[in-house]
């Protein structure tokens, strides 16, 4: 555990000096007066700020300590003098802790603060229209909690079905922590109660599966217009039914990838194109992150799962108001509230087995 302290204080000591590097940077005349080399340094300079100045007043009450230390071992100090300095020894040692948990927190959770933007997909798997509406289910449970967070929810496209389910919902939640709490919903959620259609009071076993994609800037993706294939059609309805005397669907397909996107929710050709670039750029830059970054992979995903939606990560008991989450094997009996969008205790507990994985890896 040692050596894993000294490697997390000789990184933190790297992030020091490189702020101090880019202070100096930004006040030489070239830079500032360089909008282009100015706005990285700034934006970098932004990500460091609060880290830096928190391990600076953890080397502050570092010194602190070390000077009660010497007040108390110095033999020529009056008793009086060396009671009060380890009444203030204790306190500093307790505040040391602290401030110590609070860099490793900020330390390895920071990258998921920093996505603002996420889309999630949703969509019916087994059990048919119990499916769909145990979809709907798990759409309005992660809409409350964006409420509850004050959150931004964008609708972009939405499938709904006869009984008031949905086959498909795929939306867009803004906001801060929105990633580093929701990154963890990510594969097969099932749910086991007696369906709406059940007339017999028998117990069913459905599945929907969810997809979280964190969107990117502008500035992290550059997608090449030629690489994209873009097909306009008339949108359908039900049935195969043309709805729509304009070609308004558009389908864009990734050819270097095969990642490809259907929208036909608006009316507007230029919107439902918007929507499908949104969705396009998301899914692309999650296939190439997953490939290349394989600090993410060990990090957050080799807790959650690769994201995958086979992946069977939860489990909905509604005879036994009982929610399990089998990655952490924690059983909740709260069912009724965690549906209702109360996910706080479960979103703590897979955030704190995530960032004892992610120290153990450091």
């Amino acid at each position: 555990m040692s050596e894993n302290k000294d490697a997390f204080f000789s990184k933190l000591e790297e992030l020091n000096q490189r702020y101090r590097q880019i202070q100096q940077k930004i006040a030489e005349p070239d830079i500032a007066s360089d909008h282009s080399k100015l706005i990285p340094l700034t934006k970098e300079q932004g990500k460091l700020k609060s880290i830096v100045n928190k391990y600076r007043a953890l080397k502050k009450t570092q010194e602190g300590i070390k000077d009660s230390e010497e007040i108390i071992n110095d033999e020529s100090s009056e008793e009086d003098f060396k009671d009060l300095a380890k009444d203030e020894l204790k306190e500093l040692q307790e505040k040391y802790e602290k401030q110590e948990e609070d860099l490793k927190d900020i330390f390895v959770m920071s990258d998921d603060m920093d996505v603002k933007s996420i889309m999630i997909e949703i969509r019916a798997g087994t059990g048919g229209d119990e499916a769909a509406l145990f979809a709907r289910d798990l759409y309005n449970m992660y809409a409350k909690y964006a409420e509850d967070r004050k959150w931004k929810n964008e609708p972009l496209a939405f499938r709904p079905t006869e009984m008031g389910g949905l086959k498909e919902a795929i939306f867009c939640l803004k906001g801060r922590g929105v990633w580093s709490e929701l990154g963890y919903e990510g594969g097969t959620h099932r749910v086991q109660r007696v369906p709406e259609t059940e007339s017999q009071g028998r117990i069913h076993t459905s599945a929907a599966t969810v997809a979280v994609l964190p969107e990117p800037e502008e500035l992290e993706i550059n997608i090449d217009a030629s690489d994209v294939e873009e097909h306009v059609s008339r949108s359908s309805g039900p049935g195969g039914q043309s709805v729509n005397k304009l070609s308004s669907a558009v389908k864009l397909v990734h050819k270097p990838t095969g990642i490809s996107v259907s929208m036909q929710d608006e009316k507007s050709q230029h919107k439902n194109r918007a929507k499908a670039w949104r969705i396009l750029k998301s899914r692309i830059y999650e296939h190439y992150e997953s490939e290349k970054q394989a600090e993410i992979d060990s990090k957050r995903k080799s807790m959650i799962g690769s994201g995958d939606r086979s992946q069977k990560i939860r489990t909905y008991n509604f005879p036994q108001n009982r929610v399990t989450d089998h990655r952490i094997k924690v059983s909740l009996y709260s069912l009724d509230k965690i549906i209702a969008g109360d996910l706080s205790e479960l979103i703590k507990s897979l955030k704190e087995h995530d960032k004892q994985e992610r120290l153990k890896k450091l």
